[in-house]
């Protein structure tokens, strides 16, 4: 059976409202939720971009059942990866084992604030690979030193680990990451429904684990309301991660888009009141081969109707899938 998600979007809306809105999704009966984990939002108009492990640990305490998940952190320029194992551990420790520890390698967008440059993408995968098999390290319990190519760690230890540490996902869009994936993470993330990633992930050793997919909508008994809200705030996502990656700020994020048209963006995003626009628009993650999906509601303040809204109308349809 597919499970679907709630996504936290820290880059629309503030810390507060955020742990407000997965309250009422674990009320709604989501099955499970994601929270992305940026420094700026993509555009300005989203206006929004809070720590979002504090963020985490307020909705461990706040929520009781739904699962908690970042989508994505990257674990390599802002935050070194021994820092991640203890953010990561700690969370497992505060949801009483809800967490799942969603990995990447990153946007320009976030990284590029430490002032480190931004690697070519083989760099990041490797950078990835590397910091991955350093947070496994860490969950095992003990010291650990390391001198890698890209990372160093000095007898580092979490002194705070729980029984079974939170399962990591690592996020694909092409044969290499997906054998990263395969080979070293306990789940499949990704953003587009694209069978040849279910595939190649599985035949790197990825068989019989969750694959985890993400997708915008935009809720509003308004159409043409939505459509707008869609094309204001997420006019972006149609440039693809391969661009979008590369992108170092939101002027970047707004040249880029400045030609899309809102019926380029209701072409890609499911708007208005319709479930089974909706459910069209999860079909091919569901045919791919998506075991989760985890839905964004195009909005900060949009957020507590379309709630409502998938209790009552989306969810039951979209189980019916």
């Amino acid at each position: 059976m597919v499970r679907f998600g709630y996504t936290m979007m820290t880059e629309q809306a503030g810390p507060r409202d955020l742990v407000t809105h997965v309250v009422r999704a674990e009320e709604a009966g989501f099955d499970f939720s994601v929270t992305s984990d940026h420094y700026f939002p993509w555009l300005d108009e989203q206006g929004h971009a809070p720590y979002a492990w504090s963020v985490l640990g307020a909705a461990a305490q706040a929520t009781s059942q739904i699962p908690l998940m970042t989508y994505v952190t990257c674990p390599t320029m802002r935050y070194h990866p021994a820092v991640v194992a203890q953010q990561a551990a700690t969370m497992q420790l505060l949801s009483g084992g809800r967490f799942r520890l969603g990995l990447g390698s990153g946007e320009n967008l976030n990284e590029h604030v430490v002032g480190g440059g931004w690697p070519a993408v083989d760099v990041r995968q490797e950078m990835l690979a590397e910091a991955v098999e350093i947070i496994r390290a860490l969950f095992g319990g003990g010291y650990v030193n390391h001198h890698g190519t890209h990372f160093d760690v000095e007898s580092a230890r979490l002194w705070d680990l729980p029984d079974s540490p939170p399962p990591i996902g690592v996020a694909v869009s092409g044969q290499r990451s997906c054998a990263l994936a395969g080979r070293a993470a306990d789940l499949m993330i990704a953003v587009e429904p694209d069978p040849d990633l279910v595939t190649a992930f599985e035949e790197n050793g990825g068989t019989g684990k969750p694959c985890v997919g993400q997708l915008p909508v935009c809720y509003d008994t308004d159409r043409g309301e939505a459509v707008r809200r869609a094309h204001e705030q997420f006019r972006w996502f149609g440039g693809g991660w391969k661009v979008n990656a590369e992108l170092p700020g939101t002027a970047a994020f707004a040249a880029a888009s400045a030609y899309v048209r809102e019926e380029d963006v209701a072409d890609s995003i499911p708007c208005g009141d319709d479930p089974e626009v909706f459910a069209e628009a999860v079909r091919p993650y569901v045919e791919a081969g998506f075991t989760e999906i985890a839905l964004v509601q195009v909005g900060g303040a949009a957020q507590l109707r379309y709630l409502d809204w998938a209790e009552k109308t989306l969810l039951p349809a979209l189980r019916e899938l």
